[in-house]
Protein backbone atom coordinates (compact mmCIF):
# COMPACT_ATOMS: atom_id res chain seq x y z
CA UNK A 1 0.00 0.00 0.00
CA UNK A 2 2.70 2.46 0.97
CA UNK A 3 3.49 1.90 -2.98
CA UNK A 4 0.79 2.65 -4.27
CA UNK A 5 0.20 6.00 -2.11
CA UNK A 6 3.90 7.18 -3.50
CA UNK A 7 2.27 6.63 -7.35
CA UNK A 8 -1.06 8.41 -6.29
CA UNK A 9 1.10 11.58 -4.95
CA UNK A 10 3.22 11.59 -8.18
CA UNK A 11 0.27 11.50 -10.13
CA UNK A 12 -1.34 14.70 -8.04
CA UNK A 13 2.07 15.91 -9.03
CA UNK A 14 1.72 15.40 -12.47
CA UNK A 15 -2.18 17.03 -12.22
CA UNK A 16 -0.58 20.10 -10.95
CA UNK A 17 2.10 20.10 -13.70
CA UNK A 18 -0.24 19.56 -16.04
CA UNK A 19 -2.59 22.42 -14.67
CA UNK A 20 0.83 24.77 -15.02
CA UNK A 21 1.35 23.89 -18.59
CA UNK A 22 -2.48 25.04 -19.56
CA UNK A 23 -1.63 28.17 -17.78
CA UNK A 24 1.08 28.45 -19.83
CA UNK A 25 -0.87 27.79 -23.18
CA UNK A 26 -3.40 30.72 -22.11
CA UNK A 27 -0.75 32.86 -22.33
CA UNK A 28 1.28 31.58 -25.94
CA UNK A 29 -2.22 31.54 -27.51
CA UNK A 30 -3.18 34.75 -26.00
CA UNK A 31 -6.25 34.21 -24.28
CA UNK A 32 -7.85 33.86 -21.06
CA UNK A 33 -10.94 32.53 -19.11
CA UNK A 34 -13.04 35.21 -17.18
CA UNK A 35 -16.46 33.94 -15.37
CA UNK A 36 -15.84 30.46 -17.27
CA UNK A 37 -15.88 32.30 -20.65
CA UNK A 38 -13.14 32.34 -23.29
CA UNK A 39 -11.54 35.75 -23.80
CA UNK A 40 -8.96 36.31 -26.60
CA UNK A 41 -6.78 39.30 -26.67
CA UNK A 42 -8.75 41.74 -29.80
CA UNK A 43 -5.53 41.57 -31.80
CA UNK A 44 -6.10 37.63 -31.97
CA UNK A 45 -9.56 37.45 -32.51
CA UNK A 46 -9.46 39.66 -35.50
CA UNK A 47 -6.80 37.44 -36.95
CA UNK A 48 -9.13 34.62 -36.32
CA UNK A 49 -11.93 36.02 -37.40
CA UNK A 50 -9.57 36.77 -40.71
CA UNK A 51 -8.76 32.65 -41.20
CA UNK A 52 -12.26 31.55 -41.42
CA UNK A 53 -12.45 29.15 -43.96
CA UNK A 54 -16.30 29.98 -45.87
CA UNK A 55 -18.75 26.95 -45.52
CA UNK A 56 -18.33 26.74 -49.38
CA UNK A 57 -15.19 26.46 -49.93
CA UNK A 58 -15.01 23.90 -46.57
CA UNK A 59 -17.75 21.85 -48.69
CA UNK A 60 -15.56 21.92 -52.03
CA UNK A 61 -12.28 21.46 -50.32
CA UNK A 62 -13.91 17.91 -48.26
CA UNK A 63 -13.38 14.71 -48.96
CA UNK A 64 -16.51 13.30 -50.37
CA UNK A 65 -16.80 10.20 -48.43
CA UNK A 66 -16.62 12.19 -44.98
CA UNK A 67 -19.33 14.44 -46.36
CA UNK A 68 -21.55 11.56 -46.79
CA UNK A 69 -20.85 9.46 -43.88
CA UNK A 70 -21.57 13.03 -41.81
CA UNK A 71 -24.96 11.40 -41.33
CA UNK A 72 -23.55 8.19 -39.61
CA UNK A 73 -21.76 10.34 -37.26
CA UNK A 74 -24.61 12.57 -36.58
CA UNK A 75 -27.32 9.72 -35.84
CA UNK A 76 -25.75 9.00 -32.69
CA UNK A 77 -27.00 12.58 -31.37
CA UNK A 78 -30.48 11.23 -30.24
CA UNK A 79 -29.26 8.03 -28.99
CA UNK A 80 -26.35 9.92 -26.76
CA UNK A 81 -28.94 12.77 -25.39
CA UNK A 82 -31.41 9.34 -24.26
CA UNK A 83 -28.35 8.13 -22.41
CA UNK A 84 -27.48 11.30 -20.74
CA UNK A 85 -30.76 12.12 -19.61
CA UNK A 86 -31.06 8.56 -18.17
CA UNK A 87 -27.35 8.40 -16.71
CA UNK A 88 -28.59 12.05 -15.06
CA UNK A 89 -31.61 10.23 -13.93
CA UNK A 90 -30.41 7.16 -12.24
CA UNK A 91 -27.54 9.06 -10.51
CA UNK A 92 -29.82 11.67 -9.13
CA UNK A 93 -31.78 8.70 -7.85
CA UNK A 94 -29.57 6.26 -6.69
CA UNK A 95 -26.65 8.44 -5.51
CA UNK A 96 -28.17 9.86 -2.80
CA UNK A 97 -29.80 6.45 -0.99
CA UNK A 98 -26.04 5.64 -1.59
CA UNK A 99 -24.46 8.65 0.15
CA UNK A 100 -22.07 8.93 -3.16
CA UNK A 101 -22.14 13.01 -4.24
CA UNK A 102 -23.61 13.88 -7.48
CA UNK A 103 -21.06 14.08 -10.38
CA UNK A 104 -21.16 17.76 -11.44
CA UNK A 105 -22.10 16.67 -15.96
CA UNK A 106 -20.68 20.55 -16.37
CA UNK A 107 -17.00 19.46 -14.98
CA UNK A 108 -17.04 17.27 -18.22
CA UNK A 109 -19.14 18.34 -20.93
CA UNK A 110 -17.38 21.55 -22.65
CA UNK A 111 -18.95 23.29 -25.90
CA UNK A 112 -16.07 26.42 -25.72
CA UNK A 113 -14.42 24.66 -29.33
CA UNK A 114 -17.73 25.84 -31.20
CA UNK A 115 -17.00 29.58 -29.92
CA UNK A 116 -13.62 30.02 -31.67
CA UNK A 117 -13.81 32.58 -34.72
CA UNK A 118 -11.80 30.93 -37.14
CA UNK A 119 -14.05 28.01 -37.43
CA UNK A 120 -17.16 28.23 -39.63
CA UNK A 121 -20.66 27.15 -39.27
CA UNK A 122 -19.90 23.09 -39.79
CA UNK A 123 -16.40 22.73 -38.07
CA UNK A 124 -18.53 24.63 -34.96
CA UNK A 125 -21.29 22.04 -35.34
CA UNK A 126 -18.89 19.20 -35.70
CA UNK A 127 -16.40 20.52 -32.35
CA UNK A 128 -19.94 20.46 -30.38
CA UNK A 129 -20.88 17.42 -31.17
CA UNK A 130 -17.46 15.90 -30.46
CA UNK A 131 -17.14 18.09 -27.20
CA UNK A 132 -20.82 17.10 -26.14
CA UNK A 133 -19.95 12.99 -27.28
CA UNK A 134 -16.64 12.55 -25.51
CA UNK A 135 -17.78 14.50 -22.39
CA UNK A 136 -20.54 12.81 -22.08
CA UNK A 137 -18.73 9.39 -22.03
CA UNK A 138 -16.58 11.18 -19.61
CA UNK A 139 -19.58 12.30 -17.22
CA UNK A 140 -21.11 8.67 -17.77
CA UNK A 141 -17.63 6.84 -16.60
CA UNK A 142 -17.61 8.73 -13.50
CA UNK A 143 -20.93 7.80 -12.66
CA UNK A 144 -20.29 4.12 -13.48
CA UNK A 145 -17.17 4.54 -11.52
CA UNK A 146 -18.32 5.71 -8.33
CA UNK A 147 -21.22 3.15 -8.91
CA UNK A 148 -18.19 0.42 -9.12
CA UNK A 149 -16.54 1.78 -6.31
CA UNK A 150 -19.99 0.88 -4.14
CA UNK A 151 -20.90 -2.25 -5.12
CA UNK A 152 -17.62 -3.92 -6.68
CA UNK A 153 -14.58 -2.33 -5.71
CA UNK A 154 -12.70 -5.32 -6.99
CA UNK A 155 -9.47 -5.45 -9.83
CA UNK A 156 -9.95 -7.63 -12.48
CA UNK A 157 -7.86 -10.89 -12.85
CA UNK A 158 -6.63 -9.31 -16.41
CA UNK A 159 -5.21 -6.27 -16.68
CA UNK A 160 -7.64 -3.92 -18.74
CA UNK A 161 -7.00 -1.25 -20.84
CA UNK A 162 -8.03 2.48 -19.91
CA UNK A 163 -9.26 1.56 -15.93
CA UNK A 164 -10.90 4.70 -14.56
CA UNK A 165 -9.76 6.61 -12.13
CA UNK A 166 -11.14 5.12 -8.92
CA UNK A 167 -9.94 1.54 -9.83
CA UNK A 168 -6.34 1.91 -8.95
CA UNK A 169 -7.56 2.12 -5.41
CA UNK A 170 -9.86 -1.01 -5.90
CA UNK A 171 -8.86 -4.42 -3.76
CA UNK A 172 -6.45 -7.12 -5.84
CA UNK A 173 -8.66 -10.30 -7.54
CA UNK A 174 -8.70 -12.88 -4.92
CA UNK A 175 -8.20 -11.00 -1.72
CA UNK A 176 -11.35 -11.85 -0.14
CA UNK A 177 -10.35 -10.68 3.19
CA UNK A 178 -9.53 -7.66 1.85
CA UNK A 179 -12.77 -7.04 0.16
CA UNK A 180 -14.59 -7.42 3.28
CA UNK A 181 -12.20 -5.09 5.73
CA UNK A 182 -11.83 -2.41 2.07
CA UNK A 183 -15.24 -2.57 0.88
CA UNK A 184 -16.58 0.16 3.74
CA UNK A 185 -13.66 2.12 3.24
CA UNK A 186 -13.93 2.75 -0.37
CA UNK A 187 -17.46 3.31 0.20
CA UNK A 188 -16.75 5.92 3.06
CA UNK A 189 -14.33 7.59 0.54
CA UNK A 190 -17.00 8.12 -2.23
CA UNK A 191 -18.96 9.96 0.24
CA UNK A 192 -15.74 12.39 1.13
CA UNK A 193 -15.71 12.85 -3.18
CA UNK A 194 -15.95 16.00 -4.98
Amino acid sequence: MPRMLDVLDRIRDLETELEQEIAERQKQWHYRIDAGRVRFEDTVQRRHKAMKTSIRRYLQESYIPSILSAPIIYSLTLPFVVLDLWVTMYQWICFPIYGIPLVRRSDYIALDRGKLAYLNGIEKANCNYCGYANGLLAYIREVTARTEQYWCPIKHAHRVKGAHAHYRAFVDYGDAEGYKKELPVLRKTLSQHK
